[in-house]
């Protein structure tokens, strides 16, 4: 009996395997947002009544809300909970009807939130079990999953879903006060590179509150106070989100032109040599693995020495473990430089945001800015003056050109056919 259940999760999961190296999907059970129907069991469709919840909350968390304040307004709204809303429609599940349908908690709203198909994808191998006698769940890291794109409908854009990743790497926590900026987690020191803290208390009018550096520890800390009033800081980025928005508007293709001539060769030569190297070490990686299973068998049958075998068996080790690092790292550059490309439509669809709003929104702030640096003091003239450098998202730290120097790109543009008519004429 012990065999056959063996035998039989055994082929399970050659079965699960196999469907994996054809790009179709494992799991099966479907994303809160989804359903099946009936006769199609690996095809999912929107969920429209859930999807739009699904589309809430990562505008809840664009507009710069925690899971927990997206879980607390969700209840306040009288949003049934995923487990509630599949009872309601008589879909099955194997959770019990809650006794508050709407208590959302805290992890469901994460699992939302980290849940890469709602691009349109699907990812397989992201846990498995321990054997068919141990059914606990391991989770597998994320480096091992099986992406295939466009699988289905996508609920949320590629582009929001991977900026709520990123902003979810800073978190924001409140001040007592329940008081939070709308640059909280995005402020860092310009000298020691540490975050910026928000400081508001009751005592503290609205103008007064302000940004110091979480190293300074009043005085003791080994950095200085790095000290900028939340108002003026919000001037600060506003004037320049607001250059950048009227510069891009007039001149889009200049400012494409100039991020391509920035790093549009290097980046794609560069990406090229990193997919040609990431394909030769895993071509190393299976012929080691082939030759390891050579020696071994040679061993058992008394071609190679006991001896030879451990001393052959440890290098190969070796040299595999070291290329699966190197193939580690250039499978996370290679991701960094396609963000980028993915950043850049981000950016351009929140300046054109601003321009429509002329106002800085939480959701805008966090389309537009990666980081803001603010450097220390200096007293000019018995006036202070703090430098703050906007780091945008997708750009990095911005210098517009003049007049002269748009001039001179038009016309490279226009040498190399580049230009809009529009702006040709």
């Amino acid at each position: 009996n012990e065999w056959y259940a063996a035998q039989t999760s055994k082929k399970i999961r050659a079965v699960n395997e196999l469907k994996a190296s054809q790009g179709r999907r494992v799991a099966s059970t479907v994303a809160y947002g989804y359903k099946k129907l009936e006769g199609d069991k690996e095809q999912w469709y929107i969920d429209e009544p859930a999807a739009q919840v699904v589309r809430r909350i990562f505008a809840l968390c664009l507009a710069g809300k925690g899971p927990t304040q997206i879980a607390r307004q969700l209840e306040k709204e009288k949003i049934l909970t995923p487990t509630a809303y599949f009872h309601s429609i008589g879909r099955k599940t194997s959770n019990p009807m809650p006794v508050n349908v709407y208590g959302w908690r805290e992890n469901t709203i994460e699992h939302i939130l980290e849940n890469q198909q709602y691009t349109g994808c699907t990812v397989n191998g992201k846990s498995t079990t321990v054997s068919y006698k141990v059914h606990k769940v391991i989770e597998n890291p994320k480096e091992e999953y099986q992406i295939i794109p466009n699988t289905q409908e996508a609920i949320i854009d590629e582009n929001v879903w991977l900026r709520v990743q990123e902003l979810r790497k800073n978190k924001r926590r409140p001040t007592k006060t329940n008081r939070k900026s709308l640059f909280s987690g995005l402020v860092f020191c310009a000298d020691c590179k540490s975050k910026l803290h928000f400081c508001a208390a009751k005592s503290l009018k609205r103008n007064q509150e302000f940004f110091r550096c979480a190293n300074y520890k009043d005085g003791r800390g080994s950095c200085t106070i790095h000290f900028i009033r939340d108002v003026v800081l919000e001037m600060i980025v506003k004037e320049a989100v607001a250059g950048l928005a009227d510069f891009v508007r007039c001149y889009e293709s200049v400012f494409l032109y100039m991020q391509k001539q920035r790093c549009g060769e290097f980046q794609k030569k560069r990406q090229q040599e990193l997919k040609l190297s990431m394909e030769s070490r895993r071509k190393r990686i299976a012929d080691l693995d082939k030759l390891f299973s050579r020696i071994y068998e040679d061993n058992v049958i008394g071609k190679l020495s006991d001896e030879r075998y451990a001393r052959m068996a440890a290098e190969y080790e070796s040299e595999q473990k070291e290329l699966l690092e190197k193939v580690k790292e250039e499978e996370k550059q290679l991701s960094e430089m396609e963000q980028k490309s993915v950043d850049m439509r981000l950016l351009l669809q929140g300046l054109r945001e601003f321009t429509d709003m002329k106002e800085l929104t939480p959701t805008i702030v966090n389309k537009l800015i990666r980081r803001i640096e603010v450097h220390n003091p200096e007293k000019k003239h018995a006036r202070k003056s703090v430098k703050v450098d906007v780091y945008f998202t997708a750009v990095g730290l911005v210098s517009l050109p003049d007049e002269q120097e748009i001039r001179r790109m038009m016309e490279q543009m226009r040498s190399t056919s580049q230009l809009p008519k529009q702006l040709t004429a």
